[in-house]
């Protein structure tokens, strides 16, 4: 075989089978551990080929890998125990974003991908672990592909056999005709401007055999890899586009892998018997990361003697202490002879078990004689839920009077009922401000493969009664390479009101005021929630809206509805509008057309753990009207992982064509939300949320509304401060 001409493939070919050969001869030795590794394009794996191998639930791994050709940068999650998702970026070397200097200069040709791997049964004794999958669906094509693959284990060894279609079934040792093309006749073109799932073109094309082995050695860090491709590379964008063939000399690839440790693991392979490539990946586990916090003591029940009413100094002392030690701000604290009542918002503990357990401690400490602790929990002065605590019961818990002592023997949940008894003390401020840092990235411009923002956030609040607010927000601006952006237009030839493709103008100014508004929420009976406001609503809209929720206690389901009347704000003003709808051309650029004034909305449904099949997962599925007056349906689905954080993919399609859409034919996009609690030393119920879209247009956009009803509501059925690990 030509694979043994040269003395390298010679010296990878006798270490591969020493190594398996004093495996074999081993049989009493235990070997490590084998932890399946990365491959090339991101997604466990070989080197360029699959196996039906997935990682740990929540298992996280950033990626890259760099050849003479290709680098790939990639994230891949095990979103459930049976798929994995992978979202990959692939720049090519040898070729430009574009044939004009002057638009995306000297960046390279980037192509955006997505793969997904379905686990159909796992290993048994007798059966192999089954896999099916799809590697670049809904780009353009470069990579894309179909396989269904089989592994088995046998000692430190992992065999894999599999098929593929399309870029992992063209070398066509099975099935296919090279004479009629490189593709075996497969539709290698895309529909609309690209971003669509071509289906009709799945499992066609080219048919191959493709497989290898991957052992762990006895040294614990480093296993190595076997593959035969079924890749020949006469297909690839590189050679196609360039008009220069790849090298190919040997079917197969050879490769090692260094874990790191837990945290990350080196690649180095040797390829089509031409290509070296050299990878790292580094990972964590979304479902096993954990805080570490400085925080209070758990107050420990030590009651003081019993009393028919507290100081007022006394009642005061215990409601800084709720605020602090418990996390119930902005409190309210009410006696009437039997009940103690607690009404604040939780803003230190996720577990509102744990918060629920200090307040009650805290309470009973001051020797107050009452029967009960009603804790009632608001979200901006809104009471959402009601927790009563049984005194006498509560007493037995924390003293362990009996086996099994729990605190939920002493609690009911129920909603909220109305306030008895006289004010005893308040912590509450008419007034919030503070400063943040914000940062925002994009990855995979034609002018830049990285731009980024760091600025400061400025936020002010005025509370003016126990429903209307008065806020403000500010950013200035420290730094960015968002002025590579070279067009007021895409250059995609659409006509579309440019509700969101004008965001280099906004980020031209170093000030700007992204939001000032006057809010007003309340709530009727026991499940309605509303809020209108008015004001300049977000960084590029300026109007008046509003939003009713339906939310039952308790309930996996709520539906809202929410509706605007929104123009669009004028850049390089801090407070001007859009008056003319048409705006002429400037700088190169053709003329275009902005929002001067639209009604926009959606009625939402809102499914937690949809069907009973995906436990942890939120699905919310919109529709209505959008800011450039186009009309759809929006799907939001997110998962939560047991830290906290959640991982959500959203994609919008309404009624206009590709063509009109412009390229990428729809919206579809991704976000990680991360409690800060995972970040910080101190726990805390905030959150921060890194979104990525693969391009921005302006079909199918929604308005950014500056309070969600929904995530106000969240203790009706709580999803996303579902408990957590605490002290």
């Amino acid at each position: 075989m030509r694979f043994f001409s040269s003395p390298s493939h010679r010296f990878w070919f006798c270490t591969v089978a020493l190594a398996v050969s004093s495996a074999v001869s081993a049989d009493n030795f235990d070997h490590p551990e084998l932890v399946h590794s990365q491959t090339d394009f991101g997604g466990v794996g070989l080197m360029q080929m699959p196996t039906a191998r997935t990682a740990p639930e929540g298992e996280f791994t950033l990626g890259s890998t760099y050849n003479e050709d290709y680098i790939h940068f990639n994230t891949s999650l095990q979103l459930f125990p049976w798929l994995e998702t992978t979202v990959r970026y692939t720049q090519v070397h040898d070729l430009l974003y574009s044939d004009d200097p002057g638009f995306s200069g000297d960046t390279k040709y980037t192509d955006k991908s997505i793969d997904a791997k379905l686990r159909l049964w796992k290993e048994s004794f007798w059966l192999p672990e089954l896999a099916v999958g799809v590697r670049d669906i809904g780009g353009t094509g470069l990579f894309d592909g179909e396989y269904i693959v089989g592994s088995k284990r046998a000692g430190p060894f992992d065999f894999s056999l599999g098929i593929g279609w399309g870029y992992m079934g063209n070398r066509a040792n099975l099935k296919g005709d090279k004479n009629q093309s490189f593709d075996c006749g497969r539709d290698t073109s895309f529909s609309g401007r690209g971003g669509n799932v071509d289906i009709d073109r799945m499992f066609t094309g080219c048919t191959a055999l493709f497989g290898g082995l991957e052992y762990q050695t006895p040294y614990a860090p480093l296993s190595l890899k076997l593959e035969y491709d079924g890749n020949d590379y006469q297909g690839d964008f590189v050679s196609t586009e360039t008009g220069t063939p790849m090298e190919v000399n040997s079917p197969w690839n050879i490769g090692a892998v260094y874990r790191l440790g837990d945290w990350g693991a080196a690649r180095l392979a040797y390829e089509r018997g031409a290509a070296i490539t050299a990878g790292i990946s580094l990972n964590t586990n979304f479902n096993q990361v954990s805080s570490f916090w400085l925080d209070d003591k758990a107050p420990s029940y030590n009651p003081a003697a019993k009393r028919d009413d507290l100081s007022e100094e006394q009642w005061q002392t215990l409601s800084a202490s709720l605020a602090s030690v418990a996390g119930y701000k902005d409190n309210e604290v009410h006696f009437d002879g039997d009940t103690v009542t607690v009404i604040g918002e939780q803003r230190k503990y996720r577990n509102q078990d744990h918060a629920q357990t200090r307040a009650a401690t805290l309470i009973a400490n001051t020797g107050i004689d009452a029967k009960q602790y009603r804790i009632i929990d608001q979200a901006e002065r809104q009471p959402i839920t009601e927790t009563v605590i049984d005194a006498n019961t509560y007493a037995a818990v924390a003293t362990n009077s009996y086996v099994g002592a729990n605190p939920d023997d002493a609690r009911t949940r129920r909603q909220p009922q109305p306030t008895r008894g006289s004010l005893k003390a308040m912590e509450r401020k008419r007034f919030d401000a503070g400063l943040a840092p914000v940062f925002v990235q994009s990855f995979g411009g034609s002018e830049s493969f990285y731009m980024y923002s760091l600025g400061i956030g400025g936020n002010a609040a005025a509370r003016l009664g126990d429903h209307l607010i008065a806020s403000s927000s500010v950013y200035v601006n420290i730094a960015d390479t968002y002025d590579k952006f070279k067009y007021t237009v895409p250059p995609d030839g659409t006509d579309l009101k440019r509700v969101r493709t004008l965001n280099r103008q906004y980020l031209e100014d170093t000030v700007r005021v992204t939001n000032m508004q006057l809010t007003y929420l309340d709530h009727w009976g026991n499940n309605w929630y509303t809020q209108t406001y008015g004001g300049y609503l977000e960084t590029m809209f300026a109007g008046v809206g509003g939003e009713v929720l339906y939310r039952p206690m308790d309930s996996q389901f709520a539906v809202g509805l929410d509706a605007n009347y929104v123009k669009q704000r004028e850049p390089g003003s801090a407070f001007g509008l859009f008056k003319n709808e048409h705006q002429p051309a400037e700088d190169g650029n053709r003329a275009f057309r902005v929002q001067t004034g639209s009604t926009t909305g959606h009625a939402t449904l809102y499914w937690q753990n949809p069907l009973g099949l995906f436990h942890g997962t939120l699905a919310k599925i919109s529709a209505g009207r959008y800011l450039t007056e186009d009309v759809g349906v929006t799907v939001d689905v997110v998962k939560q992982f047991d830290s906290g954080i959640t991982v959500g993919a959203y994609a919008s399609k309404t009624d206009l064509s590709a063509d009109e859409y412009g390229e990428g034919s729809f919206t579809k996009g991704f976000y990680v939300s991360i409690p800060f609690d995972l970040l910080s030393v101190k726990p805390t119920t905030s959150r921060g949320r890194l979104s990525w879209q693969p391009l921005q247009r302006d079909g199918g956009q929604k308005l950014n509304r500056k309070y969600s009803l929904y995530e106000l509501t969240d203790d009706r059925a709580p999803w996303f401060a579902r408990p957590a690990t605490t002290d």
